[in-house]
């Protein structure tokens, strides 16, 4: 006969685990049990010991311009994350932390022996700032963000505190994302106006430098710098000759009777011969008639007078001769400058045509930048108006009516399962290391024969507390 309790073999094969499974547990349930009640008891405590906290929750909506985008740009900077972003860091920074902490009394308990820095930590880990993104509409592959709204929640033991903190947070939000939009958009409308300013003297400027150019070379730029025109000089040298010749003339009809009849048909003799060669409005035309008016004014005069009349007309004669030699004099310079400018011709046209390209180059910028500013006044209309790219508030933040942390059934649920399982894994442990004989494939796997089974009929004694844990093994024979 072979008692149960009385073989602790080693055996290759652990198959008949599985199939003693129940009776391991029943006789190991004492193991499970008291795992069991310790996990259990710990994780109880631990759900009422932690302390508590509420959470305040609310919703902010990001809502885009309402003018199309080829009217107004969006004043906004860059991407709506990282806008978020920049105003997060402003809302959460050590100063606006510190004012909140002192105007509602918070921590009061872990500012006596915690120091500063680490409180603010502390609130900082307990505010948090989500993006909810969008399912319908936009996708990300698109390079536009489909952020539609943000989550913002704040923790804290006092719900009615945590409510207060969250809503001043919320309103830092809506101002600052309202300022950053309002700021950013009248700064790029006073950044383009200056550059449009700027660009408007330069072309001015510029169109000031070439009218100066051509009003100072005009001459030069007369014929688009071709060759100088001939100088005839040679009509008003033989004027000169003819007046002085006829001076010669008066003077000496003037000392002989019928001179002035001579010198007066000697006059018609020259109209008709110039007006047979010249037009009406030619100078030698002009001046012939000049002498034979002048002769047939002085004809009726006194025989006493003729010597007055031929002095007259010879100082009329002098007179056109000075003022044909300054005829020619400044035909002679106008001709001398129109020929150096026309030498000067090429380089000035290539400056005045470097001039305007410059212009016309600015004119280009000066287009664009109008059309910028333009719409950057539209944008910060629309800032102005609260139309452009914004946060609104949707859900406004919440009074909690019930603990955020600690879920205590879920950490009693937890306690429980987790010490359910170990024990189950230290009674199955405790049945491994002690290796009781439980079958008789046991007993043949040691090379010994098993005759027959003889059952063991025995009455437990009772059990003292001290025995709880002690051995019971079932025989085997």
């Amino acid at each position: 006969m072979i008692e149960s309790h009385s073989f602790e073999r080693t055996e290759a094969g652990f198959g008949w685990i599985i199939n003693h499974l129940p009776t391991i547990l029943w006789q190991r349930r004492y193991y499970v049990v008291a795992v069991f009640a310790a996990f259990l008891l710990v994780s109880v405590v631990a759900a009422f010991s932690l302390p508590t906290l509420y959470r305040s929750t609310a919703t902010l909506l990001i809502e885009s311009q309402e003018l199309p985008k080829d009217v107004a740009e969006s004043p906004g900077t860059g991407m709506i994350e990282q806008r978020i972003a920049k105003i997060r860091e402003r809302v959460l920074s050590r100063g606006d932390l510190i004012a909140l902490i002192e105007q509602y009394e918070l921590y009061s308990s872990e500012r006596r022996h915690d120091p500063l820095s680490q409180i603010i930590e502390k609130m900082r880990k307990s505010t948090t700032v989500g993006a909810l993104q969008g399912d319908i509409g936009q996708s990300s592959s698109s390079g536009q963000s489909n952020v539609i709204a943000l989550n913002m929640s704040f923790d804290y033991p006092d719900p009615v505190k945590s409510q207060e903190v969250l809503q001043s947070f919320v309103a830092s939000f809506l101002k600052m994302d309202s300022d950053v939009v309002e700021d950013q958009a009248s700064l790029t409308v006073r950044f383009l106006s200056d550059q449009a300013q700027k660009l408007q003297a330069q072309i001015q400027s510029i169109e000031a430098e070439i009218t100066a150019l051509k009003a100072s070379n005009g001459s030069a730029l007369v014929g688009g710098g071709g060759m100088p025109s001939m100088l005839d000089t040679g009509t008003y040298s033989a004027q000169i000759v003819d007046l002085e010749n006829q001076n010669r003339q008066l003077v000496l009809q003037s000392k002989r009777p019928g001179g002035r009849d001579d010198a007066i048909a000697q006059a018609r003799g020259a109209v008709a011969a110039a007006e047979a060669i010249y037009s009406e409005q030619h100078p030698d035309v002009i001046a012939a008639k000049e002498r034979l008016k002048a002769l047939l004014q002085a004809a009726p005069a006194a025989t006493d007078s003729a010597d007055s009349s031929v002095q007259e007309q010879i100082r009329a004669n002098n007179q056109a001769i000075v003022t044909l030699k300054g005829q020619r004099d400044a035909a002679i310079a106008k001709a001398t400058a129109i020929a150096a400018g026309q030498a000067r011709a090429p380089a000035i046209l290539e400056q005045a045509s470097q001039l305007e390209d410059r212009a016309n180059a600015l004119r280009e910028q000066y287009k664009g930048v109008s059309t910028d500013l333009l719409k950057a006044q539209n944008s910060a209309r629309m800032a102005g108006e609260q139309r452009a790219e914004r946060l609104s508030l949707v859900e406004p933040a919440n009074l909690p009516d019930h603990p955020n942390w600690p879920n205590r059934p879920l950490l009693i649920g937890a306690g429980a399962a987790a010490g359910l399982v170990l024990g189950l894994l230290l009674a199955l442990v405790m049945e491994m290391l002690k290796r009781p004989l439980r079958s008789p494939v046991q007993i043949e796997g040691l090379g010994i024969p098993v005759m027959g089974i003889v059952p063991i009929f025995e009455h437990a004694p009772k059990r003292r507390w001290w025995q709880i844990f002690g051995k019971r093994e079932a025989g085997l024979a």
